[in-house]
């Protein structure tokens, strides 16, 4: 049986956490918020009770999960050392959504690093994450609380979707804050190396660190990569067939929503049923199709808005007695390159490039 527990974010019962801070402690599985999305949580020193983690989401055991802290003094029960150069960036983005990979310490399970020497770990900003971790008295791994490939959770029914029932407590404080997943980090590898696109922008990343940082393609959704654990399994299936309409240059939206309507017709001409995903600033062009389900993502000059409905939209999609989905592209600057990611990887590669610069 699964407790929900309904909690105000902003002061939250220290006796429901504490109580769930005892599972976390006896093994426990607790689904907490944290400011990005729901994190499915479990003593990070508990073997069984990461595995039950793995088990639970479905998760292959080679993709490794992220340790979450409360302190500098847990920080310190994780990584082996925090190098000079790394404090500034600590120091200056935490509590926040950046994960920084770092050289594990003995004392994590190598289930939680799937065998790799190296652990990331990040300190979140939502009072309730930093209570529960606090109470528990240890690091807690926290991958997103869902079933492993679907969207994650940014509000706790998607949670009762996917695992009601497999985990112990959910703690309910409405909708996340940001609506994606923390940036992720390699501070292992000369150079630093991206691993997740997310809310923290590389550009940020690079001027704090003052040196470049590496942007694999994969890791911006262009391919696969089998090498690296993320880059195996599939992410953010929305549960019917999703098309990217990419462009060279987003200054010309009138271009873009133009490939959108050519795309549509050909599909509502062969008796489909679709959704067009599109942002506030080109839902004008679509007002002439008929039988579409149109969906705001919200805004492009307010890319926090969008990210925040990202995956709640992607969710959606099966609900809507629709069979395909046409989205619209996001220019790649800032949370712009967190955006396509996810949303390449939800389209499976099915991306039409249309040009609109002028020549």
């Amino acid at each position: 049986m699964t407790e929900i527990f309904k909690v105000d974010p902003l002061n939250p019962s220290t006796d429901i956490l504490e109580r769930c801070a005892r599972i976390l402690r006896s093994g426990g599985l607790v689904v907490f918020p944290t400011e990005t999305v729901y994190g499915l949580g479990a003593n990070a020193f508990n073997p069984a009770s990461v595995r039950r983690v793995y088990e639970i989401k479905q998760r292959p055991l080679d993709n490794p999960l992220i340790v979450h802290i409360s302190s500098f003094k847990q920080l310190e029960l994780v990584v082996s050392e925090v190098p000079e150069n790394v404090w500034k960036l600590i120091k200056a983005m935490w509590p926040g959504p950046l994960t920084i990979v770092l050289r594990k310490s003995q004392k994590v399970p190598d289930i939680v690093t799937a065998g790799l020497p190296k652990v990331g770990v990040r300190m979140p900003a939502h009072p309730v994450a930093l209570k529960l971790i606090e109470l528990a008295d240890t690091p807690v791994v926290a991958p997103s609380a869902n079933i492993s490939g679907k969207p994650s959770p940014t509000i706790a029914e998607h949670v009762i979707q996917d695992l009601y029932g497999r985990v112990d407590a959910i703690i309910d404080t409405g909708e996340t804050l940001l609506g994606i997943e923390s940036t992720v980090v390699d501070l292992t590898s000369e150079p630093p190396t991206l691993i997740r696109a997310g809310p923290v922008s590389i550009e940020a990343l690079e001027k704090l660190l003052g040196i470049r940082i590496s942007v694999p393609a994969h890791v911006r959704g262009l391919k696969k990569e089998t090498r690296v654990p993320r880059g195996r399994y599939p992410h953010y299936e929305p549960g019917i067939p999703l098309i990217l309409i990419e462009a060279d240059n987003y200054s010309d939206l009138g271009r873009l929503a133009e490939e959108v309507v050519k795309v549509a017709k050909k599909y509502l001409s062969t008796g489909h049923k679709i959704a067009i995903i599109a942002s506030k600033e080109t839902l004008q062009y679509y007002s002439s199709l008929s039988g579409i389900k149109l969906i705001s993502l919200g805004s492009r000059n307010r890319l926090y808005e969008v990210a925040k409905n990202l995956f709640k939209v992607l969710r959606s999609l099966s609900s809507l007695n629709v069979d395909v989905a046409i989205c619209e592209g996001f220019e790649e600057k800032g949370l712009g390159l967190a955006i396509m990611s996810r949303l390449r990887e939800a389209s499976r590669q099915n991306i039409i490039r249309v040009s609109t610069s002028t020549v």
